[in-house]
């Protein structure tokens, strides 16, 4: 008896996925075209190490992860959502919600004004 190999192939998504929560949007994977839009790159950047805390949005952000894993828990809502490096992630102004920073993060914001 011979054994044989046997191999598997991983498949990764090449196109963005839209989810929301608590009117949070949540959009992983957005194309490299659509960050150059929004000019991400020229955002001010924030990073934070593993921590829990609460935070209010006072205005619309819109940030992307270079790095990390949040649980986000959302006032008034059950339950939490991650998000992690490569989500673009829009929180609507007054939003309450409670970081618990699991990995640290990097991250590009933007605030409307």
């Amino acid at each position: 008896m011979t054994a044989t190999a046997t191999t598997s192939t991983i498949v990764i998504p090449t196109t963005a996925t839209i989810t929301t929560f608590g009117g949070v949007k949540i959009e992983r994977n957005p194309s490299e075209s659509k960050l150059t839009q929004l000019g991400v790159s020229s955002w001010p950047k924030w990073g934070g190490s593993p921590s829990k805390f609460p935070w209010t949005f006072t205005a619309k952000e819109t940030m992307y992860l270079l790095e990390g894993k949040v649980k986000v828990y959302c006032d008034g809502y059950d339950g939490f959502f991650e998000i992690c490096a490569g989500d673009l992630v829009e929180f609507p102004k007054g939003m309450e919600v409670t970081w618990d920073v699991i990995e640290a993060v990097n991250k590009h914001y933007n605030v409307e004004k």
